[in-house]
């Protein structure tokens, strides 16, 4: 199935292929490459007005999941048609990571690539509220970026090192 990656900002460039086939190998090492997924770069503004309906937090964010199934972490969506073969959306705070890579110094696309990894794992059922729920997502989340660095030489580590 695909990865519909659309950019819905102008404020940071985004090297669209690299992050669709960085997305494509993390769908695969979830085992869910079966399915669909909805990804969508966005700028402060549209972040801000997403975090604020949905969270109600009136800031703009760098990852944001809207998952197509409600489902346990670590299991994966039983569809009952092709049409539902869908994880769900990811939207990503381009323009906010930009700004965090600047004042942190660390390299914009290879954070695009683990944040989008975490919004992979929202989408199926991972949280990090507690934390034992955030140790279950953090060993998930290296898991996936291992297998990313695996085949592509990277060094990545989950978004949520050092969370609790």
């Amino acid at each position: 199935m695909s990865v519909a990656l659309r950019n819905a900002q102008r404020a940071v460039p985004v090297r669209r292929a690299p992050l669709r086939r960085a997305v494509c190998v993390l769908r695969a090492a979830l085992g869910a490459s079966r399915f669909d997924v909805g990804l969508v770069c966005a700028g402060n503004a549209l972040m801000q007005r997403l975090n604020g309906a949905y969270r109600h937090c009136l800031e703009p964010t760098d990852v944001l999941s809207f998952p197509f199934y409600q489902v346990t972490a670590g299991e994966l969506p039983r569809p009952r048609c092709l049409d539902e073969y869908d994880l769900g959306d990811i939207f990503l705070g381009v323009e906010y990571i930009h700004q965090q890579c600047r004042q942190t110094g660390e390299d914009f696309d290879d954070v695009l690539k683990v944040t989008a990894a975490h919004g992979l794992c929202h989408l199926l059922g991972y949280r990090h509220d507690t934390k034992p729920e955030w140790e279950q997502m953090y060993q998930k989340e290296a898991q996936i970026l291992e297998e990313l660095n695996r085949l592509t030489g990277s060094r990545l580590r989950p978004l949520t090192a050092g969370f609790f």
